[in-house]
């Protein structure tokens, strides 16, 4: 059954369900959420607290090394190993190595860079890490380079324990493991502490490499440690930037033309061999709620329509493809609902959704027809805002520039401007969470399509950061974003990944530079 919703204001939406309306409540805007930092621990507090905030301020205001020329640095999580599937305790331990799967897994990343022409590569010297990176990097000749800062983090009398026998003879420690693994100290050390002072580090050696094209191979925390201090985040986003084995994520690095630290850009997160979508924990825990963030399909001019505020638009033939590879990919899950901006794009796009859903028994995903809701949120709509500034209306001058589809192309943007669009999208973050909240399937996935920007903004709310952060995220059209919650929206949220695109196929922009000059390219 299709429910089509019309804004009638702020938070609300109009169900329109052929024949007869109802009316349906989105949430009270004014009502305030304290977000606690885990739900496991039993007394709640926001992870805006002043300690952290000085955390992730202290490493914001790190520079690091001028560098003259663009770089990318493509991370990738070593294969599953065999303490993986056993469900022990690795840290920087060096006894475990890939499973059968874990090759399948190295072999699909190779595929999947295998048209890049990477410079160097940087790799952990432990077993696990070093043999993936042995087969992404294939035949190539060129350096690698083996960095024992890549190592996984220190976890010291941990290693080695099964996870039950971890909980049975460390008790209180492991708790704080679990729950607030920032201040979590054992053997006289602070294993995350230590592990994003050894990340930065790394971003130093790599950064001063010649090279352009880096690739860096090594594990799941020293990956989350690389991407949060590369963005300036402190040791409380632990667990919160997920690197799945074999995981790509990747971080672009452009020069400032007065020097010093340059712009820095993640321009996605945790692309993996197999579906995001598929259900896992996240964070270790199970997720039950999610919000599942699509960017709308390519529009017949994405400058004019999408930026200068020209015309609301429908998608061209490549967004029509896009959004109907996002609606395949979408059928692994039962979508509860779609929430769309009210422009032209991201209805269509909803609908292509919808109708896929609806048809899942049809089409073998499910054994009965899937109801699903499509409402439009006014707060999901920022091109107007986009088209008032200076910057949009100067692109008119420059018909073949395609802003969105640049590194932190929202820099340059008034500040007056970014800070409507943080505002507006922080209503309608509320607005989620009360729908996540409101939902009484156990197990809800909310699909939201909109401008790439709002959603980047959407994930800069989900983090708990500010405007100032916008412009550190990139996403492209046709791309999904998922943001798990295993304690409930109440809790924190978990980035599962930023900017996938790996379903678009041969339509999906490249995960890494071409082989080509730019220019050629």
């Amino acid at each position: 059954m299709l429910y089509l919703a019309v804004p009638v204001g702020h938070d609300r939406f109009l169900l329109h369900r052929n024949p007869r309306f109802h009316l349906c409540s989105g949430g009270n805007p004014n009502f305030m959420r304290i977000r606690s930092s885990s739900g496991l621990q039993e007394i709640e507090k926001s992870p805006r607290s002043k300690d952290r905030e000085f955390d992730s301020q202290l490493y914001a205001s790190i520079p690091f090394p001028p560098i003259t020329a663009a770089k990318r640095v493509v991370l990738v999580r070593h294969g599953q190993s065999t303490w993986n599937e056993e469900g022990r305790i690795q840290g920087s331990s060096d006894f475990s190595v890939l499973t059968k799967k874990g090759e399948s897994q190295a072999e699909t990343s190779r595929q999947m860079l295998i048209d890049d022409n990477f410079d160097v590569c940087f790799t952990s010297p432990l077993i696990r890490s070093k043999r993936t990176a042995e087969i992404i990097w294939g035949g190539r000749t060129k350096e690698m380079i083996p960095d024992s800062d890549l190592r996984e983090i220190d976890l010291y009398s941990f290693q080695g324990l099964l996870k039950h026998e971890g909980k049975a003879k460390f008790g209180q420690a492991y708790r704080q493991w679990q729950i607030d693994a920032a201040n979590f100290i054992i053997d006289d050390h602070y294993p995350v502490r230590e592990l994003w002072a050894r990340a930065r580090n790394c971003w130093t050696k790599i950064l001063t490499h010649e090279g352009k094209s880096i690739l860096v191979v090594a594990h799941n925390a020293v990956n989350q440690a690389l991407v949060a201090t590369a963005m300036g985040l402190g040791t409380e986003y632990f667990r919160i930037l997920l690197q799945s084995n074999c995981g790509v994520s990747v971080l672009d690095f452009t020069p400032r033309m007065e020097g010093g630290s340059p712009y820095i850009c993640l321009n996605r997160l945790n692309q993996t061999p197999n579906s995001p979508i598929a259900t896992g924990s996240s964070a270790g825990r199970k997720a039950s709620k999610r919000i599942i963030l699509v960017c709308h399909g390519s529009t017949q001019s994405n400058i004019e329509a999408t930026f200068l505020n020209s015309g609301d638009r429908q998608m061209n033939m490549l967004g029509a493809i896009q959004s109907q590879k996002t609606a395949e990919l979408l059928l692994d899950v039962k979508v509860s609902s779609i929430i769309c901006s009210p422009r032209i794009a991201p209805i269509e796009t909803a609908m292509t959704i919808s109708k896929v859903q609806e048809a899942a028994d049809c089409l073998g995903a499910d054994c009965v027809p899937r109801s699903v809701e499509l409402k439009q949120m006014q707060h999901l709509e920022v091109e107007f805002i986009l088209g008032q500034s200076k910057k949009t209306r100067n692109l008119n001058l420059d018909a073949n520039a395609v802003p969105h589809l640049q590194a932190g192309w929202l820099k340059g943007y008034e500040d007056e401007v970014m800070a409507e669009i943080w505002d507006q999208s922080g209503k309608a973050w509320r607005s989620l969470l009360d729908e996540l909240s409101n939902g009484t399937d156990p197990q809800q996935n909310v699909v939201v399509v909109g401008h790439p920007a709002v959603n980047i903004a959407l994930i800069g709310h989900c983090l708990n950061l500010t405007k100032e952060w916008m412009c550190s995220f990139h996403l492209d059209d046709g791309s999904i974003s998922i943001l798990d919650f295993p304690d409930g929206p109440t809790g924190r949220g978990v980035i599962r990944c930023v900017n996938y695109t790996a379903h678009l196929g041969r339509w999906s922009i490249p995960i890494t530079r071409p082989t080509l000059d730019d220019e050629d390219f």
